[in-house]
């Protein structure tokens, strides 16, 4: 993607791959990506835990290792899990950072886009707070919009893709009330409408088979 003056602005906040205006919250489940990677994915999730409860802080529990496993019931089923995202935007559109972009974040899994495995290797990860499957606070919208615009000043982007886009039958999020044309729109108005979107991608139907 050609860099347009106007990025230089947003290409500033970044530094070793932390981009400033995000909360910053280390989490130690990362890795380094393999030698030479274009970063060009950005993949959307949903999460809250337990499911349908927002604004307990046990979403940066679970990022950072510190998830109390006997807090819920729901919890047990996560005993030991180590994951991580790049991004988590709240219900309030509110924007954290857990790992450097530069960095391997654990959130894709077993995953395949446009014919390539391994996402976790090329791609940043972003979760949104909320139930999959469930409507999305405006205001996140615009948190996402203005973060992929962000990440495409300082990564070459070319797709924005679902967790359910690129582990499909294994993984649902973020689901059918993420709305993917608002979000396209606001990319757009942004200037970053030559962005494939889900599975708007030409192969990723056959890739993802």
């Amino acid at each position: 993607m050609t860099k347009s003056p106007e990025s230089a602005p947003l290409a500033a906040l970044w530094h070793e791959g932390w981009y400033s205006p995000a909360k910053r919250l280390d989490s130690p489940n990362f890795e380094r990506r393999p030698n030479d990677t274009a970063i060009d994915l950005l993949v959307i999730h949903s999460i809250s835990l337990p499911p349908g409860k927002f604004g307990n802080g046990n979403v940066h529990r679970l990022f950072t290792n510190q998830l109390d496993w006997n807090g819920h019931p729901y919890f047990e089923s996560l005993r030991g899990l180590k994951v991580s995202a790049h991004f988590f935007v709240t219900r309030m559109g509110e924007l954290w950072q857990f790992v450097s972009c530069d960095a391997r974040a654990w959130h894709a899994g077993t995953s395949t886009y446009c014919g390539r495995d391994n996402c976790n290797d090329y791609s940043i990860g972003i979760e949104l707070e909320g139930l999959e499957g469930d409507r999305f606070d405006p205001r996140q919208y615009a948190s996402l919009a203005m973060l992929c615009r962000a990440i495409a000043c300082n990564y070459p982007v070319r797709h924005v893709a679902g967790h359910e886009h690129i582990a499909p039958g294994r993984k649902c999020d973020p689901g059918p009330g993420f709305d993917w044309a608002l979000l396209k729109n606001q990319l757009a108005a942004s200037g970053l409408e030559s962005v494939t979107l889900g599975s708007d991608s030409p192969d990723s139907s056959e890739s993802n088979a």
